[in-house]
């Protein structure tokens, strides 16, 4: 059972989409291989020493292969056989035989322990910490220039760690970090859930963004109730920026008018610059034409960036790695603040 070689990728739909040799091999012949230390001896013993005997129906010659006493095999075989209530061997002095039932038996055997083989594999290649795999979630406002700043550092040391990167609203990628399908998310505001660890890894200041020819765009800095009558231009509801507009309007004493929800902040951008409304948002990486951002009074305009993590499970290597990484260059990562 060998990890796979090879160059490094990003798996952006699904987990795991290679197979090692082994597993392949596995797959392409029907049967696992039935070595003393192979996956299907050490997790499924009893029905890989079945295997054996069925394959080459002699006791001795299986019990040599699989490294055992022979009287040991056979009496497995046996408990194998009370267990089920059938007869799987009819015994011929040294050497036995296949009856009916046992070859039916053996068939399946060989499919449920090939099976297995490459499921080892597959999990062992998951957490290879040369080769394995980082499901990682993040917002979709870190996608231009926070994620790729990370990957191209950590890259940079562990050329061959897969990805699975997945963009999403803070309250999904949660969802899916205690699920167990994502193993490190990106999220804002820090989530205080004590099924989760979180780190702060850096703030975003919001700005209010109108449009160019708004009334206020000569200003510099501005206080929000002043946008109290104006329409807003919003995320949806379940992204984290938009709980943080929602109560940042609550605590200047209004509820905002909202006039388009959408997913992903260069379209609210562009609704602005369309003189749509106005709207709280993270720093541009560029200036947008027709939109100025203006600083909000007061110090509670912000949102921290936190790096989350499911409290209790022991990450691979390769997770580990990466959230070292990560957390090693908090503070440092741009996000325009």
């Amino acid at each position: 059972m060998r990890p796979m070689h090879g160059n490094a990728r990003i798996d952006a739909v699904r987990y795991g989409s290679s197979e090692s040799e082994s597993g392949r091999n596995a797959g392409e012949s029907g049967r696992a291989e039935l070595g003393p230390e192979t996956a299907a001896v050490l997790l499924a013993p009893r029905l890989a020493q079945f295997a054996a005997v069925g394959r080459l129906e002699h006791v001795t010659n299986a019990a040599a292969e699989l490294a055992m006493p022979q009287p040991t095999l056979s009496r497995s075989v046996a408990r194998l056989e009370a267990e089920l209530g059938v007869v799987l061997l009819a015994r011929e002095g040294r050497a036995v035989r296949l009856t009916r039932l046992g070859r039916i038996f053996l068939e399946a055997v060989e499919t449920a322990l090939a099976g297995l083989e490459r499921a080892a594999d597959a999990v062992r290649e998951e957490a290879d910490p040369a080769t394995g795999r980082v499901a990682f979630g993040f917002l979709h406002t870190m996608g231009s220039e926070t994620v790729p700043e990370l990957l191209r550092g950590f890259r940079a040391e562990h050329p061959r760690v897969r990805f699975q990167l997945v963009q999403d609203y803070a309250s999904r990628m949660l969802e899916r970090l205690r699920s167990g399908e994502l193993d490190l998310c990106l999220v804002s505001p820090q989530p205080e859930d004590p099924a989760l660890v979180s780190r702060r890894v850096g703030r975003q200041r919001l700005a209010l963004c109108v449009p160019a020819g708004h009334r206020l765009a000569g200003r510099a800095r501005v206080r929000l109730e002043e946008v109290a009558s104006d329409p807003f231009i919003a995320l949806e509801p379940g992204y984290g920026l938009r709980r943080i507009t929602d109560d940042l309007c609550a605590e200047a004493g209004f509820t905002p008018r909202i006039a388009f929800e959408g997913e992903e902040t260069e379209t609210l951008r562009g609704l602005v610059a369309a003189e749509f409304g106005v709207a709280l948002l993270p720093p541009a990486s560029a200036a947008r034409a027709g939109v100025v951002e203006l600083r909000v009074a007061g110090s509670r305009a912000v949102r921290e960036i936190a790096l989350a993590w499911e409290a209790g499970r022991e990450p691979t290597a390769p997770v580990a790695a990466f959230r070292a990484h990560v957390l090693a260059h908090r503070d440092v990562l741009p996000f325009h603040a």
